[in-house]
């Protein structure tokens, strides 16, 4: 018996690549659209009605803004796995988009191949982001805000980097040097198993790391 396909929700404002998206994922024998929507608002009823398995939405959706449909989708606690579709996104909201329940975050530039294979990865219970699954250190089974040995000054300096705040701007918040924040950070990586402030974005708001 073929097991059931993931059913996908479109949303999107532009006709062109909502097309273009359909058609590579009508390429796809374990995929089936479901519709499609040209806003944030419409988004919204369709994933409410029709309750997709997988919503790709596009972070800069009129009416109501990617990250708002991400905040109502939340309070209805729908079963969906949302991954949003952006030219580009800074660590602070990839955070925020976690933080609301988002299971994904994909780069319009990326390989068709790649956005395939992180839908897959969703449904099977991972995060992605950017280029790979995430789900090998962001569900690493460490207890939530401990269990990695960081200083106190660690932790701030990753709540500064949730906010989206630069190496500059760190040091002069914490009236610290650069050069100190830089070595801070590589400590953290190394603690971490990350490599990179999106990464760490991640997994701090995965296990809550970082001052509220």
């Amino acid at each position: 018996m073929e097991p059931n396909p993931i059913r996908i929700l479109i949303a999107d404002d532009h006709a062109i690549f909502r097309d273009g998206l359909r058609r590579l994922l009508a390429t796809q024998e374990d995929f089936q659209v479901i519709a499609e929507a040209s806003d944030g608002k419409d988004a919204i009823a369709l994933a409410t009605e029709l309750k997709p398995d997988v919503l790709l939405l596009d972070l800069a959706m009129p009416r109501v803004p990617g990250m708002e449909v991400l905040r109502e989708l939340a309070r209805q606690e729908l079963p969906l796995r949302t991954i949003l579709l952006t030219a580009a996104i800074q660590p602070f909201a990839v955070t925020t988009a976690l933080q609301l329940g988002a299971r994904g975050i994909v780069l319009k530039a990326s390989p068709p191949e790649l956005l395939l294979k992180s839908i897959r990865s969703v449904c099977e219970g991972q995060f992605w982001v950017g280029s790979e699954p995430v789900s090998a250190w962001a569900r690493s089974g460490q207890p939530s805000g401990g269990g990695f040995g960081l200083t106190s000054r660690e932790v701030e300096i990753i709540a500064a980097i949730k906010e989206g705040n630069s190496n500059r701007e760190i040091a002069s918040k914490l009236a610290i040097s650069e050069e100190t924040v830089k070595r801070h950070l590589s400590n953290i990586y190394g603690k971490l198993g990350v490599s990179s402030r999106l990464e760490l974005a991640v997994l701090a708001s995965e296990q809550r790391l970082g001052a509220e």
